[in-house]
């Protein structure tokens, strides 16, 4: 019984060890609204990772630049086209938006893993999580986008 009990605690600290690392931001955060205005000011350039259906759907922010992550060259495929766009900027801050904060999660951590050092999520995205209620909902700027 002690034996079992013994046993239990280790395996419970590297489950919460687990559950712990999955749940962590990859990086950086940012509120729509907050990404909007930095944008505004120049100090960050918005990348919407969303698919051409979604930027018809919706629209894109304004100035943002529309990179759909699921390049036919795959991951290295997008990370090379956001280079592309950032002439090879490196250090340039950027704001991803997706639906929901999911996609642009694996954009973020896809483009930290290749060297970017300023890579921000905005986490509720464009529809909105429970990181917050979106870029639509609050109201903030979209163009539409006839031609994608």
């Amino acid at each position: 019984m002690l034996t079992q009990r013994l046993l239990r605690a280790p395996l419970a600290a590297l489950l919460l060890f687990m559950i712990a690392a999955c749940s962590q931001d990859v990086g950086p955060v940012l509120t729509a609204p907050d990404a909007y205005a930095k944008a505004q000011a120049g100090a960050l350039t918005l990348i919407d990772v969303r698919h051409a259906s979604e930027w018809q759907q919706t629209g894109v922010a304004p100035g943002a630049l529309r990179i759909d992550m699921t390049d036919t060259q795959g991951e290295a495929g997008f990370v090379q086209r956001v280079s592309s766009n950032m002439a090879g900027n490196k250090n340039a801050p950027i704001g991803l938006l997706s639906p929901a904060g999911n996609r642009s999660a694996n954009a973020q951590k896809a483009l930290r893993d290749a060297g970017f050092t300023q890579v921000y999520n905005i986490k509720e995205g464009m529809n909105g999580s429970s990181a917050g209620p979106g870029w639509i909902a609050r109201g903030l700027p979209l163009q539409p986008c006839p031609d994608c």
